[in-house]
């Protein structure tokens, strides 16, 4: 079974939707996706907490945590439910803030299907243990985004991160 195709358990206490892209102050195609499938999780498990993640890259008008943070307020999550981490450049960066400003142990992550095994190692490493969500990814990136991921695969197993 591949990473992307598991289903998470319920009632997870924190969620952790992982950073992508954001085109000015709009979410890309794939970090809505990751939004979409975290909110389906956080309306049928009504006590688990949501960890944004995603610092500012140069070409960014907000962070990629700010972006997730309107859509969910937007959406009517309560703000007690929404927790940020909003320095990360990376993937790894992305956990390991995490995991120092709030301690998780355990948490489900969300991100686009080809980016979930490298993620769930990465937590792993962080002693997290990790639960995957897989959000779809949009049709005109998949390639490129696979072949990405494999390169990130790699560099992941040479340098650990």
């Amino acid at each position: 079974m591949t990473t992307a195709s598991k289903t998470p358990p319920g009632e997870v206490d924190y969620l952790i939707v992982l950073g992508a892209k954001v085109n000015g102050e709009e979410m890309s195609p794939s970090l809505y996706n990751r939004a979409q499938k975290a909110l389906e999780y956080l309306q049928n498990n009504l006590d688990t907490k949501v960890i944004l993640t995603g610092g500012q890259g140069p070409d960014e008008g907000i962070a990629e945590a700010e972006a997730l943070r309107r859509f969910f307020e937007k959406e009517g999550l309560q703000k007690d439910r929404i927790l940020i981490e909003d320095r990360s450049t990376s993937t790894y960066e992305n956990l390991l803030f995490t995991k120092k400003l709030y301690g998780i142990e355990k948490a489900v992550i969300v991100s686009n299907d080809f980016h979930l095994y490298r993620s769930v190692k990465l937590a792993e490493k962080l002693k997290i243990e990790a639960y995957p969500l897989a959000a779809e990814t949009p049709a005109t990136k998949k390639i490129f985004m696979y072949l990405r991921e494999y390169a990130a695969i790699l560099k992941m197993f040479i340098f650990g991160k």
